[in-house]
């Protein structure tokens, strides 16, 4: 009967001994409260309290929160924008009794104090100032909740405005304005690279001209050069200049003629083109050179004569 009795008894203080301990975790901090009254907060590591008199109220985390908070206001240019701000904060850790007994709602702090400071800055700027300046945005709701927030126990350790969302037809029309901007820089190149496409264009057919009027200066002079000396070889063999020259024609005519006859699809008609033409052609050169040589001959003794008379 009595082992009975015991063994109730000894199960019973085990549950009490196991009672006396407990554990709290890395970054966390307990508050215990005995009889409804604060008595203590134990950090980290194995820990006691009394059984049935001390008891565990809260276990409040130490490590860094984030609360995101979504912001619609107005701009200074009447366009309605929605902000999304990141606060990041942290129970400090000597002073977990305010951050548990001051305040109810964190959270709701919070988001009343960035509310305020968001519909308080951002009226101020235009819709393209608050994309510039998001950061100014940030710091001023940085500076607001941490002179509010240190009080009931929470630092604020960084604040970041991560979104920017305007009116859906404020967007279209950004878009609309952006595309006809880089519409207008794409002409732009287009237009100097079709006006740099007709000035060297122009410069490479000017060059073109150009060497081929060298060319054909060069040849002309060839030409030239090989009637003279054929003119010198037949001078040679006692035939005269003007006799010489109207062979050398001739014959080229003559060249000219066998070597359109030899391509296949010549277009090219002489005319006229007649054994007795050539025969013409000849008689006249010889003419225009021997009244060629009697005017020369005049104009040479009217000009011996009007030097006599002086």
């Amino acid at each position: 009967m009595g082992n009975y009795i015991i063994i109730p008894i000894l199960f019973f203080a085990l549950v009490i001994l196991f009672k006396f301990f407990f554990i709290v975790k890395q970054q966390t901090a307990v508050i215990i409260e005995r009889f409804g009254r604060f008595q203590s907060i134990r950090q980290s590591g194995l820990q006691m309290k009394i059984p049935l008199v001390d008891r565990i109220v809260a276990r409040v985390g130490l490590k860094i929160q984030q609360l995101d908070v979504i912001v619609e206001t107005k701009t200074l240019d009447d366009v309605f924008v929605k902000l999304k701000v990141s606060v990041q904060y942290v129970v400090i850790k000597d002073k977990v009794y305010e951050a548990f007994y001051k305040l109810e709602y964190p959270h709701d702090q919070i988001t009343s104090y960035v509310f305020d400071v968001v519909r308080a800055e951002v009226p101020k700027m235009k819709l393209d100032d608050v994309f510039v300046k998001k950061d100014d945005i940030a710091i001023a709701v940085k500076a607001e909740l941490q002179d509010a927030m240190l009080e009931y126990g929470y630092d604020i350790i960084k604040t970041l405005v991560t979104d920017i969302d305007p009116d859906a037809q404020v967007k279209a029309a950004m878009n609309r304005i952006n595309a006809s901007e880089r519409e207008k820089i794409a002409a732009q190149f287009e237009g100097d690279a079709a006006r740099i496409l007709i000035v060297e264009k122009a410069k490479a057919e000017a060059e073109s001209k150009r060497l081929q009027g060298q060319g054909i200066a060069d040849q002309r002079r060839e030409i030239a050069r090989g009637l003279e000396e054929s003119v010198e070889v037949l001078n040679k063999v006692g035939i005269n200049s003007q006799e010489a020259s109207a062979l050398i024609v001739v014959t080229q005519h003559y060249d000219t003629l066998q070597a359109i006859g030899e391509a296949t699809n010549a277009n090219l008609i002489l005319l006229p083109n007649s054994p007795q033409a050539g025969s013409d052609m000849l008689n006249n050169m010889v003419a225009s050179f021997t009244a060629s040589n009697q005017i020369g001959e005049a104009m040479k003794k009217q000009n011996k004569k009007n030097n006599g008379e002086q």
